[in-house]
């Protein structure tokens, strides 16, 4: 399987960037701005042209998670859902879900 990639300042293979990179920290999200990957909304504000959009409540089948451990694509919904990921149980960083910088809540 081929992954998407990943833009901004990715420092491994499991999609940790210099801003976030603790064991947990293993997902990327594709921004509703642009439907590029990014680790984190620090690397897009670096690394992207443009101001960063959330993705709106209508949109949360959309595929827009990526798990950096197995390659994944998670929909809003699954990720917002999940402590780890569906696919192979890689933990995810809880604090993810605590800010709304990504998704309209």
């Amino acid at each position: 399987m081929s992954r998407p990639r990943v833009l901004g300042p990715v420092v491994d293979d499991e999609t940790r960037c210099i801003h976030y990179h603790s064991p947990l920290d293993v997902i990327a999200i594709r921004f509703a701005c642009c439907g590029e990957y990014y680790p984190c909304h620090l690397c897009h504000a670096e690394a992207a042209d443009h101001p960063a959009r959330q993705w709106p409540i209508a949109d949360r089948d959309r595929e827009a998670v990526l798990c950096g451990v197995c390659g994944s694509e998670l929909t809003i919904a699954e990720y917002l859902a999940a402590e780890s990921c569906p696919r192979c149980a890689a933990p995810f960083n809880p604090g993810c879900h605590l800010h709304p910088l990504y998704f309209e809540v």
